[in-house]
């Protein structure tokens, strides 16, 4: 994947409909021309980036325990008409 390179001509529109590759890109925004001459801009991203990080805390990140795969397991069994595929 390519992240196209920001350039200072770039309008509000197009900034705003490359951030989704951007932030998928893990690109430092930062360095992005258009960040620094555009403060509306500047305040969606530092906006985003807070959301971002306060979803991180909202739940965290656990695999759950080897006992909810065993459920699930002993649900299938106990009833396999409930498997896809199955009518």
């Amino acid at each position: 994947m390519s992240v196209r390179v920001m350039e200072k001509t770039m309008t509000c529109a197009e900034f705003q409909e490359s951030l989704p590759e951007l932030f998928e890109a893990h690109a430092d925004l930062n360095a992005q021309e258009h960040l620094k001459t555009c403060d509306n801009c500047a305040a969606l991203v530092r906006d985003l980036e807070y959301i971002a990080s306060q979803a991180k805390l909202l739940l965290p990140m656990h695999d759950p325990s080897p006992a909810v795969w065993d459920n699930i397991q002993q649900a299938i069994r106990r009833n396999p008409s409930a498997q896809p595929g199955r009518k």
